[in-house]
């Protein structure tokens, strides 16, 4: 390095905060610990290094650094410790662009962040949110850059080397298993879901290529399997790179939501009733009862430590070893709701998962599925059967023509899983089509469901038309029915609208924003918090609700073949390009373009909740990019010119999503527009997205009835023997119970929904606080301060809409409010609230 001229210097003082021994598996105790102790009393422990942006204007070398110790000074009240440096910068030091880290305890750290004072170029804060391991286990120093950001062409010759050094160190060179120190992002298949060598019955294909194609996921490099080479060991934690770690209350969050499979391991030891896997409510009154009785749990167990905030957060019992299930707000305000059939029409607009309810829009309704193997395909349902439903008042053809028909349509996806599924002990399955008929009131009202089993085992192909009825036959008949398309829109739900649509196509934009953006780049600026804790969360996921034999497989109706039906609706019904809010209700006939619009868009179904609140705060978003990317890229040619973003894109679209990289729909990047519209998409999808199909699950669906996850038997009307006819007949109610889910199933599932609809007291609200690098600059600033006023306008609005009785869709008589997409909330389950990032 070039020697530094002298004169006389400035002093700067440097102020760190940092965080030691957070506790669990991230505490280093012993000799360590001693040995940290010693370290402080020393004084020269935390070493920092400054960096200047410039090159020795004689030698053209990188400038000599800047060093000094950081000494301990003081605890604070958040748990982080304040540690002080002081500096002397000569005059011809020039801004400082970076720093480099030291770490001289015998333990890693976590670095919050590093304020200089005094600097010629301004006070100036480093965000840096990382833990920094010990020398002594890694000689390499880590380099944090200073909050100003720079597209690569613009990168200070200063700091040109260390930008490219540290992609290089991020990317690894995909070998060898990650180790638990490892900042290294690379890809991999989802290869480790099944654990074969436990049991056969628990062994499960791989997700990801040409048979089963499936967004890629963070590669740990574990050992294969004795069993089945194809597939990872599923030994300890999970691998995630160092940074994807947080030291906050979040994680114990993470960790939390293995409460589902804590409740089903210890439940059967419990004395309240449950004598089998398959016990079932005896009555309807029973259900309600959940919420009234104690599950006691074993004085011993490892979910007091792993679960102790949520756990108090859950329990009523005011330390004692039990768990009461909060009420849903649903059930608090109308616990009959989920009879009605106008409920039913309504949650498809604003309720958990308002993502698959479609316009009808040929006539008749088609299978695309091959004949030959599944039968006709053409529907059941009839021009003549909808039109006596509607009282005679329009034809069918009128009706599609005035846009008036909605399906919710889970044949094509379900039917080649039927006879599969049903192989499974204490589950059935149907491809499914519900009609709607839009009111002039604007409510969907039910028309009819077709059940469908597909030819199997010699059996010939079996289907039936239900409807809504008076009659009592009919109408127990109808209820039956209705629960079957719940559990479908359950599983299709979870599988498809939030499970693979957020967190499992986020973690490839994940892997490539370290892999290609410098932490320098603006669009990593950007995209950060949108990213927080979300390669965490779906560790967990892997390790407890998607693995084999996890919750979702245990308690929804596709049962093991659930992964496999999330691979079929990625390769069917996945693209990018239909993930932005105006392109996907465009895809399912619920808008049509219109100019003269709000939105530039004119809704099928005027009082659409999620349609009608997502299009504000979809606007707002994409204003907020678009402030955002014309302040650094100006001009189309540094959006084709910028190598890191064109290979971040390309890696996104070539390697995290693979096995779809000849699809015609990518979107292309040579403009600002066109980064406009990409980052928006996924901003949309990491957040809003998000919040809606995942903060309401306790309170629409934590009391079942409403929306059972599993239908474990079939329909009495499906080749019944006259017993169970004439059971039918005799005891309606008893049947439908044991199509619902089991109590274990029932408890489980309850538990799991209030964890993934509850808000940690540390959680990050889009727009709420602004990020220290967009604080930094002016023009950002105020664009950020723009956007932050339109999410509380946005926060009025949705009150509004939810007093007007006109809107029959989110107003009335024990109805919820719709609040889904109000940006802001409180911690708990609060059915509101959008977090930047999928950190549930």
């Amino acid at each position: 390095m070039a020697r530094l001229s002298q004169g006389t210097k400035i002093k700067v003082k440097a102020i760190v905060n940092m965080q030691r021994n957070v506790g669990g598996v991230l505490t280093s105790l012993g000799i360590d610990q001693g040995l940290n102790g010693i370290q402080d009393l020393l004084g020269e422990t935390f070493l920092l290094e400054l960096i200047s942006v410039d090159l020795d204007s004689e030698s053209e070398l990188e400038k000599q650094t800047i060093k000094g110790y950081a000494r301990r000074k003081l605890k604070q009240p958040n748990g982080y410790v304040k540690y002080e440096a002081d500096f002397e910068v000569p005059p011809d030091f020039g801004e400082v662009g970076a720093i480099f880290v030291e770490n001289g305890y015998h333990t890693e750290v976590f670095l919050q962040d590093i304020v200089f004072n005094g600097l010629r170029q301004g006070n100036i804060r480093v965000a840096c949110g990382s833990w920094i391991h010990s020398k002594y286990k890694n000689k390499r120093k880590r380099v944090f850059f200073t909050n100003k950001a720079y597209i690569p062409s613009q990168t200070p010759s200063g700091l040109r080397r260390l930008r490219e050094e540290e992609l290089i160190i991020l990317r690894g060179n995909g070998l060898g298993e990650r180790q638990a120190g490892d900042r290294i992002y690379d890809y991999d298949v989802y290869n480790d879901i099944g654990d074969p060598d436990k049991s056969s019955e628990l062994a499960r294909p791989v997700l990801g290529g040409k048979k089963l194609p499936y967004p890629r996921r963070c590669r740990t490099g574990r050992p294969r399997r004795e069993i089945d080479p194809s597939s990872e060991t599923r030994k300890g934690d999970f691998y995630l790179p160092r940074d994807e770690i947080s030291p906050e209350v979040k994680q114990i969050k993470f960790y939390a939501k293995t409460l589902a499979s804590v409740i089903q391991a210890v439940l059967p030891s419990i004395g309240n009733g449950i004598t089998s896997a398959d016990h079932g409510f005896e009555h309807l009154a029973t259900i309600e009862s959940l919420f009234d009785e104690k599950l006691e749990f074993p004085p011993q167990g490892s979910w007091k430590t792993l679960l102790p905030q949520l756990f108090k957060a859950i329990s009523m019992d005011n330390g004692a070893d039990a768990l009461r299930f909060e009420m849903p707000e649903t059930m608090k305000r109308d616990k009959f709701c989920w009879f009605r059939d106008g409920e039913f029409g309504r949650q498809t607009l604003a309720g958990v998962n308002p993502y698959s309810i479609k316009l009808v829009m040929e006539w008749p309704i088609k299978s695309k599925l091959d004949p030959e193997i599944y039968g006709p395909p053409e529907s059941m349902i009839t021009a003549e059967l909808i039109e006596a439903q509607i009282g005679g008042l329009i034809k069918v053809h009128e009706a599609i023509k005035q846009r008036k028909l909605f399906i919710l349509d889970y044949h094509d996806l379900l039917l080649p899983f039927v006879s599969k599924v049903r192989e499974i002990e204490g589950t059935t399955l149907y491809g499914s089509r519900t009609l709607f008929f839009l009111t002039p009131e604007g409510t969907l009202r039910p028309l009819a469901i077709e059940l469908a089993r597909p030819p199997t085992d010699g059996n010939p192909q079996w289907r039936q038309v239900f409807t809504p009825c008076d009659h009592s036959t009919g109408f127990w008949l109808w209820m039956l029915a209705k629960a079957h398309v719940l559990a479908h829109d359950s599983g299709y739900h979870q599988l498809v609208s939030h499970w693979l649509r957020t967190h499992c196509v986020v973690e490839p934009y994940i892997i490539a924003t370290n892999r290609q953006l410098g932490v320098m780049h603006p669009v990593f600026r950007l995209l950060r918090p949108h990213f927080r804790n979300t390669m965490a969360t779906n560790a967990v996921a892997r390790q407890s609700l998607i693995n084999a034999g996890g919750t979702i497989e245990s308690s929804f109706s596709p049962g093991k073949y659930s992964m496999e039906i999330c691979s079929v609706a990625y390769d069917k019904l996945w693209r990018f390009d239909h993930e932005a809010l105006p392109n996907d209700l465009i895809s399912r006939g619920m808008a049509v373009e219109d100019p003269t619009a709000p939105h530039g868009l004119k809704l099928t179904i005027e009082d659409y909740p999620f349609a009608n609140d997502g299009l504000i705060l979809w606007d707002a978003i994409k204003q907020w990019v678009s402030d955002y990317v014309h302040h650094y890229y100006p001009d189309p040619s540094v959006v084709a010119c910028d190598e890191e973003l064109q290979a971040w894109w390309a890696e996104i679209r070539t390697v995290g999503h693979a096995d779809k990289k000849d699809e015609p729909w990518w979107p292309e990047l040579k403009t600002p527009h066109n980064l406009i519209d990409i980052l928006a998409t996924i901003i949309w999808v990491a957040s809003a997205h998000h919040a809606a199909v995942n903060f309401g699950q306790y309170t629409y669906a934590g009391y079942f009835p409403s929306r059972p996850t599993i239908a474990r038997i079939k329909m009495p009307t499906e080749d019944p023997t006259d017993e169970d006819w004439n059971r039918f007949v005799e005891k309606p109610e008893a049947v439908l119970l044991e199509t619902y889910p089991s109590k274990l199933q029932a408890t489980a599932i309850i538990a799991a929904l209030y964890v993934l609809s509850y808000h940690s007291p540390s959680e990050e609200y889009i727009g709420e606080h602004i990020e220290a690098a967009w604080g930094d600059d002016p023009i950002i600033k105020t664009a950020f301060e723009k956007f932050n006023r339109r999410l509380k306008e946005l926060e009025e609005i949705i009150n509004e809409r939810n007093a007007n009785p006109e809107l029959k869709n989110r107003n009335g008589a024990g109805i919820v409010p719709y609040e889904l997409l109000k940006p802001f909330s409180k911690p708990g389950v609060t059915g509101k609230g959008v977090p930047y990032s999928i950190s549930n």
